[in-house]
């Protein structure tokens, strides 16, 4: 068995697979499988100790390139799935070369758009998903990538505090550049709002999405919702010399929105008149998330972040009356990790943890002590109320870590749900010419 592998470390070595077949002839013990979006090539997932790792089957230029892409964008900070490897020079036994293979790692908590639409109501959905698919669609722009491949099906959806995060899963037809031009971002912009039209058409074609809802709507509102966050992270102000504060009120909507400003540029053109320029390279999300891992040490989404910092605040708070002193934010926060957040997730049993991610559960224990204390007209404790949403709600709500079909979803599907560990990747290893005896020794 002769064929070449690239992959980081930190990860299975994968040379227990049939490397010399086609994906789509498989009958491998590891396969497992589970609900994906429409592609155009063969995938198919493998099982490591409690990791998954989807396998797509591609041209060698192609998985090449994207390997390359999904480097460069992890690298930037753009919320894409993380590249574990590729697989080329795969020959059949009869000497017959076959593509190569991408190996990437499952995305734990992510949903595929059409498990969303099954488990949840599209007018519940319609804002949220327009907001991440906009908000990824100009992370990208800004880091100069073409993606030519914008739609549902390639984008997973992972909740954020009541909001969804998308995340790029496939790059084969992207293109980088120093930075994207008008046409390009609109051309890109097109085929996201063409792409994303035929998907749900085709969810209303099977019964899935209302008929009362128009695509062609949802197009036009992605459009505006992309210009309208594009024109504000990136467009020039001019403002006169005793109108500074405008530059802080202008950073102050960047930041609302989730991004930073690492740099800004001022240039006067005339005399009591400055026009304010950023720098579109160097503009990121993430000020909320790095902000409470500095503090807490969790890493979570951007949208959770922000519901835990305010938390955070609202807890000093009143730590502050109770002891009638002033506190550092460092000790408050250590303070409600260990009075507030930890007991909380850990009133989760061990069987229910894979339907949402600690922060996730937070964010709705927090909705639900809210809304039991405004039915008692006075605060309930919050270990009450996160005991009263662990047994009426959270044991009502599907597995997400690795996704699974209720009932009444696609119950053809035989999928498998368990706890992935964590893992870390660091480096790259390239194995060429394994042979099979190779394989066996280790």
């Amino acid at each position: 068995m002769r064929f070449q592998l690239t992959a980081r470390t930190g990860h299975p070595d994968f040379l227990d697979l049939p490397w010399d077949q086609p994906l789509s002839e498989w009958t491998h013990r590891r396969l497992v499988e589970m609900p994906m979006g429409i592609h155009r090539h063969v995938v198919r997932t493998v099982r490591y100790d409690g990791r998954l790792y989807h396998l797509k089957e591609l041209p060698r230029r192609f998985a090449e390139r994207e390997w390359r892409f999904l480097r460069h964008l992890t690298e930037e900070g753009v919320p894409c799935v993380k590249v574990v490897g590729v697989v080329s020079l795969r020959d059949t036994p009869e000497g017959d070369r076959l593509e190569a293979v991408l190996i990437t790692e499952h995305l734990e908590y992510s949903v595929p758009y059409r498990l969303l639409f099954l488990r949840q109501e599209h007018r519940a959905l319609r804002d949220p998903m327009i907001d991440a698919l906009v908000h990824l669609l100009v992370r990208l722009h800004i880091n100069g990538f073409l993606w030519g491949d914008c739609s549902l099906s390639n984008t997973l959806f992972r909740r954020d505090a009541g909001a969804l995060a998308a995340y790029v899963v496939d790059t084969e037809t992207g293109e980088l550049h120093d930075e994207l031009s008008r046409g390009q971002r609109q051309m890109d912009l097109d085929l996201a709002i063409e792409k994303c039209a035929g998907e749900l058409l085709d969810l209303q074609a099977s019964g899935v999405l209302s008929p009362s809802v128009d695509p062609t709507e949802l197009g036009e509102e992605l459009q505006e919702r992309y210009e309208r966050l594009w024109d504000e992270l990136t467009t020039d102000e001019v403002f006169a010399a005793d109108e500074r504060y405008r530059i802080h009120d202008r950073l102050r909507r960047i930041n609302d929105l989730g991004y930073d400003v690492d740099e800004l540029e001022l240039v006067q053109d005339r005399p009591g008149q400055t026009r304010m320029r950023l720098k579109t390279c160097v503009l990121e999300p993430g000020r909320y998330r790095r902000l409470l891992r500095e503090l807490t040490g969790l890493d979570v989404q951007d949208n959770q972040a922000c519901r835990l910092l305010n938390d955070i605040h609202n807890f000093g708070a009143w730590l502050q009356r109770e002891q009638d002193t002033q506190l550092p934010e460092s000790a408050i926060a250590h303070r409600w990790m260990e009075r507030s957040f930890e007991p909380t997730v850990a009133m989760v049993p061990e069987e229910l943890r894979g339907k949402r991610e600690p922060a996730e559960i937070f964010h709705e224990v927090l909705d639900h002590w809210h809304r039991l204390s405004t039915e008692e007209g006075a605060d309930i404790d919050l270990l009450d109320a996160a005991k009263h949403y662990v047994d009426r709600v959270l044991r009502e709500l599907p597995e997400e870590r690795v996704v699974t079909p209720t009932a009444d979803e696609d119950a053809d599907e035989d999928l498998v749900g368990f706890l992935p560990d964590a893992l870390a990747n660091t480096g790259e290893l390239v194995l060429s010419d394994v042979t099979e005896e190779a394989s066996k020794d280790r």
